[in-house]
């Protein structure tokens, strides 16, 4: 009797569990997907994780936490960019291989890693490897395929080619300049971004903390890979496909394994991922169906709990999602190809944004190309280019630093190709642009010009807005260009009108504004303790440096507004070192610093950076021009904005300058 009571309760029981199963109640709601990301966002923080500080061959994919500001120069003193000699540049004026010009050489040479123990004088040269320290009183280096060695006698060689100043050097800091920001806060970590850093002197980093993301599989079916396969049991693909994918999104996945259709073990297993990760991803038990825990132990962690379980997607239609104690917790369907398309769309991007990363990019886009490209025929050239907004495509601005420049890569949105047969690019072609790595999204304005240090500051600001900014330094005269072709949106000037002696105003045309920035202190810069400048003004201390023929100055490149003030004060004279013609503030310093020349014309806040003496000579005007077409775009309304908010003119007066009047 008793044993047949027992069998009816059985069958009872069993009868329940066939209708339960039977029920079609799989779902709490199926929602769209937008709604179920609202939902979810409602509840998740999307904000980087806290920053950990990393040696710097860790770092390598992951996100910096704070700007990082350049320690020294790069190149850090003026280097030859090939195998040849030293020399002054007015001394090869007319040579040609009819009349070559005779040099005397000096008895050194200049190999890389060792500094020249003697100057060129007027009437020699010395031979120089490729990344040798161009010696005092050189301002050009002739590559060596343009001259003839003399044989017998004093050594000499014959140069055959007149050399420009400037020819093959790399002035100290044309790649890098001390103080500036080399990478921003929020960019990706690379190879090439290691190597930006490296040349820097960089050892650590700090960078976002990757999300650990704890990865679970449920269902009595599952065996480890690797295990003897039981009748009606899969293998446990999930586990290692999204804890693949996790890494592949920028975290940092924590497999926990895969477990069985017990509740109990089901939310022991959950409790020590919510306490050692920053996220839990399980995958499998989200239908409600027979043996189907996973939502039922979700629901039961905190609040809020569940705010999604069903959404209108296929595949993907079982995904679960849920918050608890404030970490994100998603049950994703048992199928591996609904698992994986699930995550994709609604967990990736939440990795992501923990870690730092921005949204994915495209993998090629067609640009225009706004100027020439020469190149060498019989050798396919891949260009590589900076994106910046246009018309109607993106314009493929190519970058110029050159083959020994370490940033040239970093700075690069992708590369186009020109081909063997062809001689050149002609400007406006229109050209497939293939990005690199993780190349991120148009950025939302386009600085091209002049660069500044305080420039730094502005352009932080709209990165605490969260707006994206492409800065190019191409020099004054580069920006003006680049605004009259409406290639940017921000042109930094400071050129001045050598007829009135204001700044700027002349260059405007129609299509232009001017946004006044700040004013930059200019200055004789010295060495300090040098006896011949101590305590005397500028102008007592130019003329110390005429009266002395042992005196070396370094100059600035024809165009500059300091170039202007400098052909002011020198009043047609062209004392020792006037040839060389450096293109930035920091070269200059550098070179004074490095006792590679006497004195210069700098600014205050460049002098301060290398520790030089500073004598005030006059402000000069740096401003912005706006064209005027792309005035109303957020981006320029909130830099415009930027200029005139009070805690970045603060911060610019710091570096001693004077903002301009708001």
């Amino acid at each position: 009797m008793s044993d047949r009571l027992d069998k009816n309760a059985a069958n009872r029981d069993l009868i329940d569990m066939i209708r339960r199963a039977a029920r079609q109640e799989q779902f709490l709601e199926v929602v769209s997907a937008d709604e179920a990301r609202a939902r979810f966002a409602r509840h998740v923080d999307f904000a980087p994780l806290p920053a950990e500080r990393v040696v710097l061959a860790a770092s390598l994919g992951r996100v910096l936490a704070h700007d990082v500001k350049a320690p020294i120069d790069v190149p850090p003193f003026d280097r030859s960019n090939v195998d040849g000699f030293a020399l002054r540049a007015v001394d090869t004026l007319g040579a040609s291989d009819t009349a070559p010009k005779r040099l005397r050489l000096n008895p050194e040479v200049v190999v890389c890693g060792h500094a020249p123990t003697a100057g060129v004088e007027t009437g020699t040269a010395t031979t120089i490897a490729t990344g040798g320290v161009v010696p005092r009183g050189a301002d050009a280096v002739v590559i060596i395929e343009q001259t003839e060695l003399v044989e017998g006698g004093d050594a000499a060689v014959d140069v055959r080619r007149a050399a420009a100043p400037g020819q093959f050097v790399s002035y100290a800091g044309s790649d890098i300049a001390r103080g500036e920001v080399v990478l921003r806060r929020g960019a990706r970590i690379g190879s090439r971004e290691i190597g930006m850093l490296a040349a820097c002197g960089v050892a650590e980093v700090d960078v976002v903390r990757r999300p650990r993301v704890a990865v679970l599989s449920t269902g009595d079916e599952l065996v480890r890979p690797g295990e003897p396969l039981r009748p009606a049991a899969v293998y446990d693909s999930n586990g290692a496909i999204v804890a693949a994918a996790v890494q592949e999104a920028g975290g940092e996945a924590v497999p926990f394994g895969s477990f069985p259709d017990d509740e109990i073990t089901l939310e022991l297993a959950i409790h020590a991922a919510l306490e050692s990760c920053d996220l839990v991803l399980l995958s499998g038990g989200t239908s409600k169906g027979a043996g189907d825990l996973s939502h039922r132990v979700v629901s039961q962690l905190g609040e809020p709990g569940v705010v999604v379980h069903g959404v209108a997607l296929k595949p993907g239609k079982p995904l679960c999602l849920a918050v608890a104690g404030g970490k994100p917790l998603v049950v994703l369907p048992g199928f591996p190809t609904s698992a994986i398309f699930t995550f994709h769309a609604f967990v990736a991007p939440v990795i992501r944004a923990k870690a730092g990363l921005p949204s994915e990019a495209l993998r090629s886009v067609e640009a225009d190309v706004p100027v020439r490209i020469p190149s060498e025929l019989g050798r396919k050239e891949f260009v590589l280019v900076a994106l910046v907004a246009g018309e109607q495509r993106p314009v493929a601005f190519p970058t110029a630093k050159g083959s020994g420049s370490v940033t040239s890569f970093s700075q690069a949105d992708g590369f186009l190709e020109i081909d063997a047969l062809a001689s050149s690019l002609d400007a406006g072609t229109r050209a497939s642009v293939t990005l690199i790595g993780q190349a991120a999204a148009m950025p939302d304005l386009i600085v091209t010009g002049s660069n500044d240090i305080a420039l730094d500051i502005v352009v932080g600001k709209l990165a605490e807005q969260g707006l994206t900014t492409r800065t190019i330094a191409v020099g004054s005269l580069g920006g003006v260009a680049a605004a009259e072709r409406g290639e940017c949106d921000l042109a930094p000037v400071h050129l001045v009108d050598p007829a009135t002696g204001a700044y700027n105003e002349h260059l405007l045309k129609p299509g232009l504004s001017l946004a006044k920035g700040w004013q930059r202190m200019q200055g004789f810069v010295f060495r300090k303790g040098d006896a011949r400048f101590e305590g005397r003004t500028a102008q007592e201390a130019v003329a110390a440096a005429l009266a002395d023929a042992q005196c070396l100055m370094v100059n600035r490149n024809a165009g500059a507004g300091t170039r202007v003030l400098i052909d002011k004060l020198l009043g047609g004279k062209r004392p020792p070192g006037y040839s060389n013609q450096p293109r930035s503030h920091n070269a200059v310093a550098a070179a004074v610093a490095q006792g590679r020349a006497d004195w210069g014309v700098s600014t205050s806040s460049v002098a301060e950076l290398y520790g030089l003496g500073f004598l005030f000579m006059a402000p000069e005007e740096y401003d912005f021009l706006v064209v005027e077409s792309r005035r109303s775009r957020p981006a320029v309304q909130a830099f415009l904005a930027a200029l005139r908010d009070d805690g970045v003119r603060a911060q610019i007066a710091a570096l001693g300058m004077r903002p301009a009047d708001a």
